[in-house]
């Protein structure tokens, strides 16, 4: 044989043998690749547990050890206070068919490469989705936990308190008390881990806010400024200043903001429409004969509205600086003012006499005549809140007839029909003529002295009957 001819045969033997090799490794590759079709690939771990080359039920043996002998320990300064067993937190005892469903996604073909890749980590949730268990222990531990708390320093954040000499800041305080639950959450998170521990000093709250904190103090040195403000009020012609007392009871601080406790406010408002109500209170006015009279209330009149009011004197204490305000009311005036000032109408019924005061001196006056004993003209507080010429007067007589007097001069004063006109009928006025011949409650007035004081009046003059 040549040596061209051995040459070829090593070579043809060299390939045969390769083919050989290659063969055997291939049918060991493809018998393990159908091994993996029922066992999981290397290099598997489900919930951090090694199941590597496992049949489902061996993984669902070695998950429900595992879980059947864990527990979970809650320390405190490196002592156990509870030892729970993680069965107790909820445990499945059976993990089949979650395994089935993750070997069946697995690609058995690839376990060569498990050898020189990272670890295949997967997770099932460990916890029964039946929570009764899990929700029983929780309430257990719930319960421990709060009589653990019941004799410990709660933290608090530093803050501001009323003393003697104004607001002051009380430190703060790091208790020792438990955040009881953030610990149960954290509980019911790690039920579904392997995490072996929790440590109660991680849930003990530390104050957030410290006495030397910047936005503590300049709220300190803003409470100390509104307690010295100046808040005036100015009602119905009389001026004086909210008590700073009664500020700085109405001052809080809570939630890291500065505010006035809205009850205590609107106490004092409320207080104040009772006293200076003019809707309510009758009207203490120094008559032209009599002296002084209280007359009732009547038209012209406001009411403080006691919301709107809280609310914008809140917005002005809380501002800082020195005011006078005027309450917002309801009605057909403000309390900006006097009710009644130096000009109006007075109406004496007593003496059946008017008068009409412009900028505190008698501009006109008169006899009159008022309402009949059955019709009498109704005492009050009132304003002439219209002024025509020439218009009928309509009503009912005692006797249930109509009537229809045409006047010149109409100026009505309340809303049920009465006001002052003048009344060409009445052939005399004043004295006791309102028992004979007195109105149907308007005030009756001389044609000629009507006719004067129709010009001098403008709407908006306040009317007093009494």
């Amino acid at each position: 044989m040549t040596r061209s001819s051995q040459h070829k045969k090593k070579i043809h033997i060299g390939i045969l043998s390769a083919l050989g090799v290659l063969l055997i490794l291939v049918s060991f590759y493809t018998f393990r690749s159908t091994y993996y079709t029922s066992h999981f690939l290397p290099h598997t771990e489900i919930n951090e547990i090694d199941v590597s080359n496992m049949t489902v039920d061996q993984a669902n043996n070695k998950l429900k050890e595992t879980y059947s002998n864990t527990t979970l320990s809650i320390e405190e300064n490196g002592k156990v206070w509870q030892e729970i067993a993680k069965s107790e937190l909820g445990y499945r005892d059976d993990f089949s068919n979650d395994l089935s469903k993750l070997l069946s996604k697995q690609n058995g073909w690839t376990w060569g490469m498990t050898y020189v890749s990272a670890a295949e980590k997967q997770e099932i949730d460990p916890v029964s989705q039946d929570h009764s268990k899990l929700d029983t222990t929780i309430d257990e531990l719930t319960t421990k936990l709060n009589d653990l708390n019941s004799n410990r320093k709660q933290t608090q954040d530093a803050s501001i308190k009323k003393t003697d000499d104004g607001f002051a800041i009380t430190p703060e305080v790091n208790g020792d008390s438990i955040d009881v639950d953030a610990t149960v959450k954290e509980i019911k998170e790690v039920a579904a881990t392997n995490e072996k521990k929790i440590d109660l000093n991680d849930f003990k709250p530390k104050a957030k806010v410290t006495a030397d904190d910047k936005e503590l103090n300049q709220q300190l040195t803003s409470m100390n400024n509104i307690a010295k403000v100046k808040a005036t009020y100015s009602i119905n012609g009389k001026t004086f200043q909210i008590p700073t007392n009664d500020l700085a009871n109405w001052l809080i601080y809570s939630d890291g903001k500065i505010d006035l406790d809205t009850d205590k406010v609107t106490q004092y408002v409320t207080e104040l429409g009772q006293e200076y109500n003019t809707s309510t209170n009758d009207t203490v006015f120094n008559s032209t004969k009599r002296g002084e009279v209280n007359v009732p209330t009547g038209t012209y009149s406001w009411t403080i509205q006691t919301e709107d009011e809280v609310a914008a004197l809140k917005k002005q204490i809380l501002a800082g600086q020195d005011f006078t305000r005027s309450p917002i009311v309801q009605g057909s005036t403000t309390a900006d003012h006097a009710l009644i000032e130096d000009t109006y109408i007075e109406v004496d019924l007593q003496n059946q006499h008017m008068w009409y005061y412009k900028d505190g001196k008698v501009a006109l006056e008169t006899d009159i005549v008022s309402g009949k004993p059955t019709t009498q003209t109704p005492a009050g507080v009132f304003y002439v809140w219209n002024k025509e010429t020439n218009s009928v007067l309509k009503g009912t007589n005692d006797d249930g007839t109509p009537y229809a007097s045409p006047v010149d001069y109409w100026m009505p004063i309340d809303w049920t029909g009465v006001g002052i006109h003048d009344s060409d009928w009445q052939p005399e006025y004043g004295g006791e003529l309102w028992k004979t011949r007195g109105s149907h409650g308007c005030i009756n007035t001389p044609p000629s002295v009507m006719k004067e004081l129709f010009g001098m009046v403008e709407v908006g003059t306040p009317v007093l009957v009494f």
